[in-house]
């Protein structure tokens, strides 16, 4: 019954995506009402938060968004879904439905978003969402969208240059098997889903205070494939190897938070572990994750108790992890280290008028 379910609650989503890429914006209120509950939970990146109901859905979101890119389509490049499989890593709360996926959204932008200028041209919007499906229908809606990208392809930097590889387009799965849309093998899903258990376990054996800058507590080796690529999000950018992620996220990231098992069961929502085939996905959306010990992309500790908007999808390739797009928002991020993006954009664009120098 559950995987029938699952492949109900995949076709409902798949469906919506599909109509969504065609449907006027005119018709967007129709579609997202028959597809979304009327109570729907739904949460976005910073600065959009959170959005309670279907006509601020609409309203606050969807329209804003066709408004300012009037010819966007969504080009996933992975779908899974599960119905929770829960483990000690990502624990939730019982038996729930998901549906997952990440790729890009694409249009041209003719009217500012989110107070960013419109372009006029073509615009790329790196996304990552988990739903909650309940009856057939979307009860909550977890959203990353990688907004500090869309303000650097119209020219603004808020952030240092990232570590790892940043602008273009993150690449989907070398092998574009990612959309899975029919049943997969329950074996491989479980081998999948315990490699990444295995992984999560090793890092949960780095101790800040012990280990510093020293990785080797969590044998990340044992799980990832030596030509292993990870992608993160603007400000920390890719990394194709473990040395680079080792050296252009990790290591920053321990530095600037590093606490481990400091999470409370009662802090966030924590997205449903789920696995399919080679692929698996899990995540984090305003949960405990770290205290901010020490300096993280310029700006010194401040002590505080950091929440994580963090999601993860993985590729086993035989006995190893091989890729990993990993979306953060970085936004919520900087502002809990009360550092405002979207005000640092402000200043950039007023900088840009006056003609004096405007870049990060």
């Amino acid at each position: 019954m559950s995987n029938q379910l699952n492949q109900t609650n995949k076709e409902a989503v798949w469906d919506l995506w599909q109509r969504l890429n065609h449907a006027s914006i005119d018709q967007l209120p129709d579609l997202l009402r028959a597809a979304l509950h009327d109570d729907v939970n739904w949460n976005v990146s910073a600065p959009i938060d959170q959005i309670i109901g279907v006509d601020a859905v609409i309203a606050d979101f969807w329209l804003p968004l066709r408004t300012a890119f009037p010819d966007l389509k969504r080009a996933p490049y992975v779908f899974i879904g599960g119905i929770d499989d829960s483990s000690d890593l990502y624990a939730t709360v019982g038996e729930e439905e998901w549906v997952s996926g990440c790729g890009y959204m694409t249009g041209t932008f003719v009217s500012d978003w989110l107070g960013i200028p419109a372009t006029g041209k073509k615009t790329n919007i790196w996304f990552g969402v988990f739903y909650v499906m309940r009856e057939g229908r979307v009860a909550e809606t977890y959203l990353q969208l990688d907004i500090l990208a869309v303000t650097r392809q119209a020219g603004f930097q808020l952030l240092p240059p990232a570590p790892g590889a940043e602008g273009g387009k993150i690449p989907g799965p070398l092998d574009q098997d990612g959309i899975l849309l029919t049943e997969q093998d329950p074996l491989e899903s479980r081998k999948s889903l315990q490699l990444v258990e295995a992984m999560g376990r090793g890092m949960r054996r780095y101790q800040r205070a012990r280990d510093g800058g020293d990785l080797r507590s969590m044998e990340q080796a044992k799980y990832w494939h030596r030509e292993m690529k990870w992608y993160g999000p603007s400000g920390i950018g890719a990394c194709h190897s473990l040395e680079e992620y080792e050296d252009f996220h990790q290591r920053p990231w321990l530095e600037g938070f590093g606490d481990r098992n400091i999470s409370r069961a009662d802090s966030g929502r924590r997205m449903g572990r789920i696995g399919e085939g080679k692929y698996c996905a899990g995540g984090i959306w305003d949960t405990a994750y770290s205290r901010h010990n020490g300096t993280y992309a310029g700006v010194p500790a401040t002590g505080k108790l950091m929440t994580l908007r963090d999601f993860d999808w993985w590729k086993r390739d035989g006995e190893f992890l091989i890729e990993n797009w990993v979306p953060i928002d970085m936004i919520d991020l900087f502002r809990q280290m009360d550092i405002d993006l979207m005000t640092r954009l402000r200043d950039q664009i007023e900088a840009r008028k006056r003609g004096v120098g405007w870049m990060w």
